[in-house]
């Protein structure tokens, strides 16, 4: 698991819990998405709600290997948001692109998930 966070107070923070942890499978990188190098590409980027999705997917896209996904958490405007992406969706060759609702009838504030597979 790779996790890239630009500021330097979270990064220090996210190794001492994966080490207090005892996690051996995580390495965290200081750095912003779009300057992140990785190899090699990842299968998945998870990202919270940080920005719009015209901004966030060609951010994440170039660090997904082909059949890799984006599941970004979003709020819930999310669908006007995938409406408002289809251009950036459609050049950055998104497929199954899906939102997911979970929690409902479960919590009073459901969650969203924006889902696509990289082609």
């Amino acid at each position: 698991m790779i996790l890239i966070e630009p500021m330097e107070r979270r990064t220090d923070w996210l190794r001492a819990e994966a080490d207090r942890l005892r996690l051996t499978n995580v390495e965290v990188v200081r750095a912003r998405a779009e300057e992140a190098e990785i190899n090699p590409w990842l299968d998945q980027v998870t990202a919270r709600a940080v920005s719009a999705l015209s901004k966030l997917i060609p951010l994440t896209v170039p660090l997904v290997k082909t059949g890799g996904e984006l599941l970004f958490l979003k709020g819930a405007r999310v669908e006007a948001e995938v409406e408002a992406a289809r251009k950036v969706i459609a050049r950055n060759h998104l497929i199954d692109v899906q939102v997911i609702e979970l929690g409902g009838g479960l919590v009073e504030e459901t969650t969203r998930v924006f889902r696509a597979t990289v082609d």
